[in-house]
């Protein structure tokens, strides 16, 4: 019994390690049917066995309840349907509706391969755009989104169309991840010239060098998952990536596996995320931030938006910090901190919404996981971007 127990939980870890957190939790709770409940639950079973087995079997049992809390927790509360780390919301479905396409405009479907891998990717290219693009917006989905879905909640087509820029939509497989979330926690994955950043990175250094856009020129945005990809992306190539929006997202390194993601988006901040918040280790502070944050969201906790700022840029004096609030045409209040630069020029946004859940701000209610009632974030990240003005290093792509 033993030996086949610790071979279940072989198997569970393994599923953990391949980010099957169903799989997972059904070895789990299937090695307890017919183990815990069988040899070690019964009390005469228990007292036939000598010392050294019981204590054993102790201590198989306690990390084994640590870990299925943590799973059974992980399930419910944050990545409900046996989703990964990075979105949902309960009760909510995708909708699928087509993302706008303007007269005369182009949404081309690409790929783009490297030595880390192949990724599909949509590119809209406005008539605006056609000719001289005022920049190119790189946009990662959150978990179960795709390109087309992402497109029609968060209306960056329709801003592109008005503002002139390229707008590119990476989409992750499943067979990459289960849920289609960006791999945002795994080592692997958040590091330059490796893994998913090396793709993403990739594509947007295509289409700026067929477009000759520059760095300050080239931008990238992430929801959830996305989020936290774009993090990664300001960290590992601030010499591609001018500024970053990160919608509902987590910072830099603040997990390393799947557990410790559950426990970040719930507002743990774990010694893997400690220990790398240390001087030497802040995103280059060439590359410009805007957070977006509900104070309602049961996803990814609200705490995380001060996380973000906090590893992305130095502690920064009063007084280069102001403050404002309003309510969006939604009926949302929101709360914005800018932090500016010795030159008084911003470097960081951070908006809360109130009330907000996990779901795009100002989003179109056609795309899944929007919230149509709170300030568009879509415009005021774009309004962020293309402040030209607070590019200072114009280095090229």
């Amino acid at each position: 019994m033993n030996s086949d127990f610790a071979a279940a939980m072989r198997r569970a870890a393994s599923a953990t390690r391949q980010f099957e957190l169903p799989k997972a939790t059904r070895i789990i709770r299937d090695a307890i049917a017919g183990g815990l409940t069988g040899r070690f639950a019964n009390p005469e079973k228990v007292t036939e066995l000598d010392e050294q087995q019981t204590k054993q079997a102790a201590r198989l049992r306690r990390p084994l309840g640590e870990v299925l809390r943590t799973l059974q927790e992980g399930r419910r509360k944050l990545v409900p349907d046996g989703v990964l780390p990075g979105l949902n919301i309960p009760g909510m479905k995708a909708r699928k509706a087509p993302p706008p396409i303007a007269d005369g405009a182009q949404f081309l479907t690409r790929s783009f391969s490297c030595d880390a891998g192949t990724r599909m990717y949509k590119l809209y290219i406005p008539v605006s755009a056609r000719d001289r693009p005022r920049g190119l917006v790189l946009m990662l989905h959150g978990c179960t989104q795709d390109p087309d879905d992402f497109a029609t909640g968060t209306n960056m087509n329709v801003l592109a169309d008005t503002q002139g820029l390229l707008v590119a939509y990476p989409g992750q497989p499943r067979s990459a991840n289960g849920s289609s979330c960006w791999n945002w926690f795994n080592p692997p994955d958040q590091m330059r010239d490796a893994g998913e950043p090396s793709i993403l990175a990739g594509i947007a250094r295509t289409i700026a060098s067929d477009y000759q856009l520059d760095r300050c020129q080239v931008f990238t945005v992430g929801f959830s998952a996305g989020g936290a990809m774009a993090a990664v992306l300001a960290e590992t190539y601030p010499d591609v990536f001018s500024a970053v929006g990160i919608h509902s997202g987590l910072a830099y390194r603040s997990a390393n596996d799947v557990i410790s993601a559950f426990a970040i988006m719930r507002g743990d901040a774990g010694p893997s995320f400690k220990e790398q918040q240390r001087p030497g280790k802040r995103i280059d502070p060439r590359v410009r931030m805007i957070v977006f944050q509900g104070t309602a969201d049961q996803t990814v906790h609200p705490s995380n938006a001060a996380r973000i700022i906090g590893a992305a840029h130095p502690a920064t004096a009063a007084e280069y910090v102001k403050q404002d609030s309003g309510r969006s045409p939604g009926g949302r209040f929101y709360k914005r901190t800018i932090n500016h630069d010795e030159q008084n020029v911003p470097v960081s946004e951070c908006w809360l919404v109130d009330g907000a859940q996990h779901a795009w701000s100002g989003g179109h209610p056609s795309g899944s996981f929007t919230d149509p009632h709170g300030p568009d974030a879509s415009s005021e990240m774009v309004r962020f971007f293309l402040n030209e003005a607070q590019c200072t290093d114009r280095h090229p792509s």
